[in-house]
């Protein structure tokens, strides 16, 4: 499931992401107070994308958070649309701002690169939401700017930084939707990793009894126990995510030291 951002008012969405004049959140005056406010019900709202899913996600589920309907969410929210935009934008304020430069830029976009994982982790819906439209709010601003002060620190020229900053982007997003599918398959089939690749490999033997004679590198590389993981207690893709992450940042990160020894 694929949710494109920026699909309300233009006008009225950046105005609710950036608090400017105009927007509920922003407005001021005589009267009484409001009963919610913006904020309560975006953070409400990622509660119950973190527990249902993003089909779970509706104004009415929640206004119910709240013990009100859907209606009396849209003065504060104009509708759904708007609703995913600040979600998004509001989740990533919990990405950390500030890497100390002593270990090193290594370390340090390392670090990045883990809690932005673990932050994908936590909110497996924040996948589903297309990159090919971006929110552009302030906190998304502020993860990009902040992965740029480390990446400048490497020296190299705005153009190489630009495609660094889209291949690390991607290659994390990535890694983790493959871990939070696996998560997932489980509840949505009721079935386990083991019990789904054990039904399945086992006929591997009956309906391709030349299997190692059409596929001999693959034969060989189980040989020599290449699919064997770190980890056999974790189920099998999470666990082969994991792998494939530390293992998959260190050549990317070897690649920049490469790029820097170039341009240098």
């Amino acid at each position: 499931m694929v949710v494109f951002a920026g699909q309300g008012d233009p006008r009225r969405s950046m105005a609710l992401l950036w608090r400017t004049p105009g927007s509920p959140e922003a407005r001021t005056g005589p009267g009484p107070k409001p009963a919610l406010n913006v904020d309560e019900i975006v953070d409400a709202a990622i509660e119950v994308a973190d527990r249902d899913g993003m089909a779970g996600l509706s104004m009415r589920a929640v206004g119910e958070r709240f013990g009100r309907t859907a209606m009396a969410l849209y003065t504060y929210v104009p509708n759904k649309a708007e609703l995913l935009d600040l979600m998004y934008d509001r989740a990533h304020a919990e990405l950390p701002t500030e890497y100390a430069p002593e270990p090193g830029w290594r370390a340090t976009l390392s670090a990045w690169a883990g809690d932005l994982w673990e932050f994908y982790l936590r909110h497996p819906w924040v996948l589903q939401v297309s990159q090919a439209r971006p929110v552009l709010g302030p906190n998304e601003y502020v993860v990009l700017e902040t992965l740029l002060r480390i990446l400048y620190r490497t020296g190299l020229d705005a153009k190489t930084l630009r495609r660094t900053v889209g291949t690390l982007f991607h290659f994390v997003r990535g890694i983790a939707q493959t871990a939070t599918e696996a998560r997932h398959a489980k509840v949505a089939t009721g079935m386990s990793d083991e019990d789904w690749w054990y039904a399945r490999s086992a006929l591997l033997a009956q309906v391709a009894p030349d299997f190692a004679e059409r596929f001999p590198t693959v034969t060989r590389m189980e040989g020599d126990q290449g699919f064997q993981l770190d980890d056999e207690t974790v189920p099998y893709l999470e666990q082969e995510s994991r792998e494939t992450f530390k293992f998959g940042l260190a050549v990317l990160l070897d690649g920049i030291e490469s790029a820097m020894a170039r341009s240098a």
